[in-house]
């Protein structure tokens, strides 16, 4: 089997982007899974974003940890989300978690470790559309 996940986009515009991320794990996880491909998004301009920028990362874990992960050469962890309860990491306050350096992608996956049979979460990420 496998983890039961979905993914939804609850609003976007040609510069905002909020999307929802869920998983009721069976206890197989997940491994660098992309939940942002930002190769599907576009701008004001028509074109695929430069970039984007992580403003925002809230919602509620239970039992595992999510790693919230920037795809590049070498990753770059963004947020380690886990144990218990609600959480909010308000990156706008320091102008938010920019994807744009060398050898990046731009996309945004998910690892979970620690997982278990039950254990869940409920991601939102709020993103901004770099032209």
């Amino acid at each position: 089997m496998a983890d039961a996940v979905a993914s939804k986009v609850i609003f976007e515009s040609p510069s905002k982007l909020v999307m929802q991320f869920i998983n009721l794990s069976d206890g197989t996880g997940e491994s660098a899974v992309v939940k942002v491909d930002k190769s599907t998004l576009t701008c004001t301009n028509g074109l695929e974003p430069t970039s984007l920028r992580v403003d925002k990362i809230e919602g509620d874990a239970s039992g595992m940890e999510v790693a919230v992960i920037c795809d590049r050469t070498t990753d770059l962890t963004i947020a380690r989300i886990g144990g218990l309860g609600k959480f909010c990491y308000d990156y706008s306050k320091h102008g938010g978690y920019e994807t744009n350096t060398a050898g990046d992608t731009g996309d945004i996956q998910f690892t979970t470790n620690g997982h278990s049979s039950g254990d869940s979460y409920n991601i939102i990420i709020h993103m901004t559309k770099k032209e």
